[in-house]
């Protein structure tokens, strides 16, 4: 079910408001049972997967717990977080990564004239498995460290895991926080306030979505699909235009599901603050999937040795933590080239900064103007965009291929000729394109300095001000939301990771 369906335009009022006027203790119950629906709206035989996570991740708590009070040596205690996590990963790695596998084995065994290992069936990905997993995993990982108590009712443990706003693309959340309130939900009175700024953040998100996110991604297509028929600007084009698809592809989805939680009052953590308009790669990952980037932080990083160890070590924690958060977002060297990267870019940053220090004051640049920080947002998105390329690119040869064209097949007056009309979006498209851009840079700018969200800062405003902008965004979803046979409706990016 997508949240820009009208399936879920029909799901949604109906799970909020009877939420709220069923007896409260009963809260938990009825929001697990549209959680479920929701999830086997795309595949139903797969809830049996999430259930499955669901028991294992619930009895490996209660086993550490009960192993904590016994006064059990910590080894016993490990042996249950390794289980948990073998069994979930085991899941995990079959059904995203086995094809992946299978086929670089045939590639090598092929090259010695043996018979290629085929599978007599296909193996599906089934939708959020990388999020609920991790969700649950890292609710082990808190258990152990005694950052949190054991959930002893399965049922509401449960939720905790599928809860349907950010069940398939998060945010990640952790336990001490979504479970805590999980259990207090009969505790929670109805707001007019967090109903209305609830619903103001699902408009914004579905402005991103339908006017930014399903628009730009007809050029990206076309560029991406096509790239040996372009040269340097049209693949650069390509190129930015896939970084704004996927930045509002993403934010959109966990800004829906944050305003969809909120509507009932639960509050789910900001994803994405402002990310594009960071000064250098460790503050975009500071501002972008925060979700993800701090679950990795805490979970694989730290427990690697984090930064207090040489610096050796600790570029090679950054290395494998930034490697496999590539490999979690799909089966592919491209994704491993593409978190591999921005481990360098983490690495070459640090090791340059003497350098850049002793440069500035030679030559006394200024540092705290407006200039300087532009430079610093230019060259972190040129860098961010770059490995983006292998993230977009459906394999290593076209990744390499699209890269080469872009840096040797200089065409700078398709800039003025009118090719950038010819790449899926005609002069009308692009112009709302464009104006809706505008709208969202202005709105992050807000967020960088501020740190509102679009609800925050409505919010502040003069009522008038509040309807003129709300009614804008609905017009704009409605009137240049992207719909119809020829455009289909799209699914969120990151389903597929």
């Amino acid at each position: 079910m997508l949240f820009n369906s009208i399936h879920f335009l029909i799901f949604f009022p109906i799970v909020m408001v009877m939420y709220w006027v069923i007896p409260k203790r009963t809260r938990y119950l009825w929001l697990l049972a549209a959680s479920y629906y929701f999830y086997m709206s795309w595949n139903a035989k797969y809830a049996i997967l999430i259930a499955l996570s669901t028991v294992l991740t619930y009895a490996s708590g209660l086993l550490l717990e009960q192993f904590t009070q016994q006064g059990k040596a910590d080894k016993y205690r490990k042996l249950v977080v390794a289980a948990s996590f073998t069994v979930n990963l085991s899941i995990l790695l079959f059904f995203k990564y086995f094809t992946f596998l299978l086929d670089n084995l045939n590639a090598v065994i092929g090259r010695f004239s043996m018979q290629p290992v085929s599978v007599p069936f296909d193996i599906i990905l089934p939708v959020g498995i990388s999020f609920y997993t991790l969700q649950a995993l890292g609710y082990t990982v808190d258990v152990y460290r005694g950052d949190i108590r054991a959930e002893k009712n399965l049922l509401k443990y449960a939720l905790f895991v599928s809860f349907f706003p950010q069940l398939v693309a998060g945010p990640i959340e952790r336990s001490k926080s979504l479970l805590t309130q999980v259990d207090h939900l009969e505790e929670m009175r109805f707001s007019f306030p967090n109903l209305y700024t609830g619903l103001i953040e699902m408009i914004w998100g579905l402005f991103l979505k339908m006017v930014i996110a399903d628009r730009v991604a007809l050029l990206v297509d076309t560029v991406f699909d096509q790239y040996y028929r372009f040269g340097s600007v049209e693949l650069i084009v390509g190129a930015v235009a896939f970084a704004l698809q996927l930045y509002c592809d993403f934010s959109s989805y966990s800004i829906i599901a944050v305003g969809v939680a909120r509507t009932m009052g639960v509050t789910l953590m900001e994803n994405f603050n402002a990310a594009y308009l960071a000064v250098n790669i460790r503050d975009f990952w500071k501002r972008n999937h925060v979700s993800l980037s701090t679950w990795f932080r805490d979970y694989l990083y730290i427990p690697l040795g984090g930064s207090r160890c040489s610096k050796a070590r600790k570029n090679f924690n950054l290395m494998v933590t930034f490697v496999v958060s590539g490999f979690w977002h799909g089966a592919s060297w491209n994704f491993l080239i593409w978190g591999g990267l921005h481990g360098i870019y983490q690495i070459a940053e640090t090791a340059l900064k003497p350098v850049a220090d002793r440069f500035n004051e030679r030559f006394h640049v200024k540092t705290d103007c407006v200039s300087h920080h532009l430079w610093q947002v230019f060259r972190t998105f040129v860098l961010c965009d770059f490995a983006l390329i292998f993230f977009r690119a459906p394999d290593l040869h076209s990744s390499t291929a699209f890269i080469g064209r872009m840096l040797t097949r200089w065409d700078p007056w398709a800039l003025f000729n009118g090719t950038l009309y010819t790449l899926g979006l005609e002069r009308f498209e692009m112009n709302v394109l464009l104006v809706a851009f505008t709208v969202l840079l202005l709105m992050e700018i807000v967020k960088y300095r501020k740190h509102w969200t679009v609800s925050d800062f409505l919010i502040r405003q003069n009522m008038w001000f509040q309807y003129l902008a709300i009614i804008g965004l609905v017009f704009a979803i409605v009137i240049y939301g992207q719909y119809g046979a020829a455009f289909d409706a799209k699914a969120f990016i990151y389903f597929q990771f």
